[in-house]
């Protein structure tokens, strides 16, 4: 059996980008473009054709709104922002990757 770390590598990554796009939106409104360079700063690769479905996804399932506003080099962009739901949802985000955290240390950490 031949595994591939990447593909790992990848499904982890994309298990935890909800939770990243939701804890980047926790401290201020962001465009999408800002969104995927925050992102790539951190090594959470993620293109456009990602990001805008899980942003719909979010915004549908009430955890985020937006709005437009002007730009000066180009037409208007929509930025989005946590609604207090998302916000008690991403509360509830942070104790599960805590206690996810320690799960998974607590079970690797003696580990070869």
């Amino acid at each position: 059996m031949n595994l591939n770390v990447e593909n790992t590598k990848a499904q982890m990554r994309k298990g935890v980008l909800e939770y990243c796009i939701l804890s980047l939106l926790s401290g201020e409104d962001l465009y999408p473009g800002d969104i995927i360079t925050r992102l790539k700063e951190a090594k959470m690769i993620v293109v456009e054709g990602t990001l805008y479905p899980l942003l719909t996804r979010l915004k549908d399932a009430g955890f985020l709104t937006y709005r437009w506003e002007e730009s000066r080099s180009g037409p208007p962009r929509k930025y989005y922002q946590l609604t207090p739901v998302g916000r008690k949802f991403l509360k509830e985000l942070d104790d599960t990757w805590d206690e996810l955290a320690a799960a998974v240390k607590k079970t690797t950490r003696n580990n070869p």
